[in-house]
């Protein structure tokens, strides 16, 4: 299940960065670890052409086996045994690099670091853990019909790969915002987006 998710992210481009976070990826040293902040694995030192494939005729950026694979390993695990500090992944196919998003662990900064082999990954501070997001998640989603009941149309609910918090897509923003942070609190980890509603695709 874990290496479909990790295929299909890949696959489709979902995670693909145009730019670095500000202060990230340039000039951090690489192996550099601490209680906060970014570092970048060994990995890291070495240059790496970016890979292509052909599809449909179109020339389409790739990702190495290598890295996907040590992106699976991270995935996994980071699930599996670091719930409480991995909060997800993204891959940045121009510099064939993988980002990983955790709080701050030096358990799973040595898993990390230790799963990576000789792929390039750099690991980026979050505010909130992949196990916590899904509480979140879980909540607001049982919690639908009662906000369908109140007349809220909540479209989309979503845990952020980078730990920000819990995605709330909605064609009423405000009043959603306000009702939901009423009834979770106001320092849930919710952000809202305006979306407008579903629409089913036609033939």
């Amino acid at each position: 299940m874990h290496r479909d998710r990790v295929v299909r992210l890949l696959l489709a481009g979902a995670l693909v960065m145009t730019a670095p976070a500000c202060g990230e990826g340039e000039g951090v040293p690489a192996d550099q670890t601490g209680p906060t902040g970014g570092w970048r694995t060994v990995g890291c030192e070495f240059s790496r052409p970016a890979q292509f494939m052909t599809a449909g005729g179109r020339r389409m950026p790739t990702t190495p086996s290598r890295l996907a694979a040590a992106m699976e390993r991270i995935d996994r695990g980071g699930r599996e045994r670091f719930a409480d500090s991995f909060a997800g992944l993204e891959v940045d196919q121009a510099k064939v690099q993988a980002v990983v998003y955790r709080v701050p662990s030096g358990d799973f900064d040595d898993f990390i670091r230790a799963s990576a082999d000789d792929a390039c990954v750099v690991v980026r501070d979050a505010a909130h853990p992949v196990s916590e997001l899904t509480v979140w998640h879980d909540r607001v989603v049982a919690d639908l019909p009662y906000w369908t009941a109140q007349g809220l149309r909540i479209t989309t609910v979503g845990g952020r790969h980078d730990g920000s918090g819990v995605a709330v897509g909605t064609s009423d923003l405000e009043r959603t915002r306000q009702e939901l942070l009423a009834r979770y609190g106001e320092h849930a980890p919710l952000i809202f987006v305006a979306e407008g509603p579903v629409r089913p695709l036609t033939p």
